[in-house]
């Protein structure tokens, strides 16, 4: 994984955003999807980070790892852009290479990828659940919710790319950010199962 110029990130989600805008009716998603429930604020306008991966399978890569490759095969890419701007964070993930017209659920998640799709950790929070453990992550919908959390749940398009975004009123905490993850279904909401979106399909590091 690297971290590219503006220039470059833009460029690549323009392009995909070229190729969803002509799919609203075949089951692709720009960010009107994402974050289920959030209104879409407007976007701010400071200079994003932005980081370019390739997913590549478990022990060809140390940071973006593919682990279910009919979902996100080898190749696939990853476009994540960050802007913080007056107490809110907006962040935007342009995937490209996916399996075609499929939902996935996705979040960020507290800590680096790893071989093990569990090395993630749980998702990031920020007012963190009292009652979560290292074993029983949040599932309660009043912490783990897309207002508490970054959820950029998606469907791609009929070629498998896709534009999603979320906004937040919040930034992160330094350090405690440290990658997205891309799950088997859409995020369920109700109580004593929210937050849960299935298997883990694919992670990319990055630090938010």
């Amino acid at each position: 994984m690297r971290t590219t110029s503006l220039t470059v990130g833009l460029a690549l989600t323009a392009l995909i955003a070229t190729g969803c805008a002509a799919d609203e009716s075949s089951g692709g998603t720009t960010g009107e999807e994402s974050a289920a429930t959030n209104e879409r604020a407007p976007q701010p306008t400071a200079s994003p980070s932005v980081t370019v991966s390739t997913f590549m399978p478990v022990g060809e890569t140390e940071s973006t790892f593919t682990y279910d490759e009919t979902a996100v095969p080898a190749g696939a890419t990853s476009d994540i852009q960050v802007r913080v701007e007056e107490g809110q964070t907006f962040v935007q993930f342009t995937g490209t290479g996916l399996e075609p017209e499929r939902e996935f659920g996705a979040h960020v998640h507290t800590d680096p990828c790893g071989e093990d799709p569990a090395d993630a950790g749980p998702h990031y929070q920020n007012e963190q659940d009292p009652a979560a453990t290292a074993d029983e992550p949040s599932n309660d919908p009043a912490y783990a919710n897309p207002e508490n959390e970054v959820w950029l749940d998606f469907t791609t398009d009929e070629t498998g790319n896709v534009v999603a975004d979320s906004t937040v009123d919040w930034e992160f905490r330094e350090g405690e950010a440290n990658s997205l993850v891309l799950h088997e279904h859409h995020t369920k909401t109700g109580e004593g199962e929210a937050g849960k979106a299935g298997d883990r399909l694919a992670c990319v590091t990055a630090q938010f």
